[in-house]
């Protein structure tokens, strides 16, 4: 789980309540104040756009979540410290669940209908009498981001530093192999 910013507050917080859930389809879309706070959290320069579509549908004491986020961000080349553009879009299905209902009936081994596989979609649980959507759409995005993205000059800085890259034949090393094979 990401942490969130140091106050603790969702930086996008988008509380639904569960009883009456709407019919169509959410739209999150975060506004410039979250963008730039959702940047600070996950380490990037900026994000440029975030926008959630997300269909809602209450299944007995669960709630399933599905749908796609889009964002478009900047992000640092790992390999030359470069900020570059990237978009990111990604496929959301969440499970949120009341806190121990799970549990509670496991423990008393009631049944409880599941038409997923764990693997299918991530379980959320909440309490009270709604549940974030927007953290969880902010998580998604944060495990979205790939940590070593390489951008566009990452290949000029690797021959700068005299990285050699899978394929390459350059190099020192490279001459004294082709040495080798010959004859």
């Amino acid at each position: 789980m990401v942490n969130m910013s140091e106050n603790n507050a969702p930086e996008l917080l988008r509380p639904i309540k569960v009883k009456g859930l709407p019919g169509d389809s959410v739209i999150i879309e975060a506004d410039a104040d979250e963008r730039s706070a959702l940047a600070a959290r996950f380490g990037l320069p900026s994000i440029g756009s975030l926008r959630a579509e997300i269909a809602l549908e209450g299944r007995g004491k669960a709630i399933r979540a599905t749908g796609t986020l889009k964002a478009a961000i900047q992000q640092t080349c790992a390999i030359s410290g470069q900020d570059f553009p990237t978009t990111i879009s990604e496929r959301l299905d969440l499970r949120f669940v009341e806190e121990g209902a799970v549990n509670a009936a496991q423990d008393e081994n009631v049944e409880i209908e599941i038409e997923l596989d764990a693997q299918d979609c991530d379980e959320i649980e909440f309490s009270g009498d709604a549940f974030d959507l927007g953290e969880a759409v902010a998580q998604t995005l944060g495990l979205a981001i790939d940590p070593f993205a390489e951008g566009p000059g990452a290949d000029a800085a690797r021959k700068k530093a005299g990285i050699v890259g899978e394929g390459e034949q350059d190099g020192p090393m490279a001459e004294m192999l082709k040495g080798l094979t010959k004859g």
